[in-house]
């Protein structure tokens, strides 16, 4: 809906003002007249209509503001649905705020501020950084924009390679943050991780040769395939070593590693590419007990040369765990202690909590247990982590 309505307004903060009154006068009609057929579609004709009429008692002012669209007719308020309309407005937003001139960070906050619907302090979380900077950090971005005019539209094939890295980066973050929510009773958010697959679809279309866009599209389906197993009926959280990889989805892994296979042709390999690979790995082991961790550890290593992430480091630390031992787990896990970037990183605590616990430490394993529930604020996490501590301390 902000998607659509940016294209009428010209303007993200006024864009987000019209789709907020959309949403209060739903709240104000539907009680009596009832919810219609397709609210979705209801709302963004009401936003689309509403930036029209505040643009038209603006008009007298409107050439002492700076614009972000560049002057085209704007479409007539029309019943809409999440079509491909709607999916290519989503495309030129994510392209208009990952434009070259505002910064890497910035860049892939504000998109998935104001295109994902993550609040501000969920975008923080995807940073490990503070909500106040983040809100700075965010409000900078928009007013770049705005200050530069950047145009609202996807750009020609020639500017494509000096934006795609942050779109593909802001479809990662979309993807990571529905499939493990930082905060909520659900494990899931599934409107997420539809979004970012579209996405990613959509980008494998326009970019069709394109080894990053494959890796990450590759990494999505492989990572998905697993959803459906990774609660059990009675809603707690299963972990990979448990789950009915029978339940799993056949078809999505066989798609993802034929794109896995087209993106590691490009040499040297991109960390998406990479990432699919070690998913990839996973989604081929018959079972826990034979998934070949040393193969996993190798992906990581190349990995964390070519993208330095304190959390690719964890989860290369855990990797090395898996295959060499809790001992040598455990060591790799606390050679990060120092990263300032993991300090609040709940994983962190838990990962070093269960190569304690493996090593019958249990004393030291309950700390860790602790420190990490203090830290996670998803509360079916928060339920496994209980259950774990309940059976140290038992």
């Amino acid at each position: 809906m902000l998607a659509a309505t940016v294209r009428v307004t010209g303007d993200i903060d006024v864009a987000e003002e019209c789709v907020q009154d959309a949403y209060a006068r739903a709240l104000a009609t539907w009680s009596s007249s009832g919810i219609p057929v397709r609210p979705g579609a209801w709302l963004t004709t009401v936003a689309r209509r509403r930036a029209i009429d505040m643009g038209r008692r603006r008009s007298t002012h409107e050439r002492a503001l700076p614009l972000l669209v560049e002057r085209v007719a704007a479409p007539a308020p029309a019943d809409l649905d999440a079509g491909p309309e709607i999916v290519d407005d989503r495309l030129r937003l994510i392209f208009t705020c990952c434009h070259p001139a505002i910064g890497m960070d910035a860049r892939v906050a504000l998109t998935l501020r104001l295109l994902c619907g993550l609040t501000t302090a969920e975008v923080a979380r995807a940073f490990l950084v503070s909500e106040a900077t983040m809100a700075a950090r965010i409000t900078r971005a928009k007013k770049k924009i705005s200050m530069a005019r950047i145009p609202y539209r996807v750009p020609p094939l020639e500017e494509l390679p000096s934006r795609i890295d942050a779109v593909l980066t802001v479809v990662h973050l979309l993807y990571s943050t529905g499939h493990t929510a930082p905060v909520g009773a659900d494990l899931i958010r599934r409107d997420l991780v539809e979004r970012s697959l579209d996405l990613a679809r959509v980008l494998r279309t326009l970019l069709p040769e394109d080894a990053d866009v494959a890796g990450l599209l590759a990494l999505i389906l492989l990572t998905d395939a697993r959803r459906a197993t990774r609660l059990g009926d009675d809603g707690h959280l299963v972990l990979l070593a448990d789950q009915d990889r029978a339940q799993w989805d056949q078809d999505a892994i066989g798609e993802g590693v034929a794109l896995v296979r087209d993106a590691l042709r490009r040499r040297p390999p991109g960390r998406f590419a990479l990432m699919a690979a070690i998913a990839a790995v996973h989604a081929q082991a018959p079972s826990w007990d034979v998934t070949d961790w040393r193969e996993i550890v190798g992906l990581y290593d190349v990995l964390v040369e070519i993208w330095p992430s304190p959390v690719v480091a964890l989860n290369r630390a855990v990797a090395i765990g898996l295959a060499e031992g809790p001992e040598a787990g455990l060591a790799a896990v606390d050679a990060l202690g120092s990263e300032p970037l993991l300090a609040t990183y709940s994983y962190l605590a838990s990962a070093r909590a269960d190569f304690l616990r493996l090593l019958g430490r249990s004393g030291e394993a309950r700390s860790a247990y602790e420190e990490a529930l203090l830290l996670s604020e998803n509360a079916v996490e928060r339920e496994f982590l209980a259950d774990r501590l309940g059976q140290v301390e038992g």
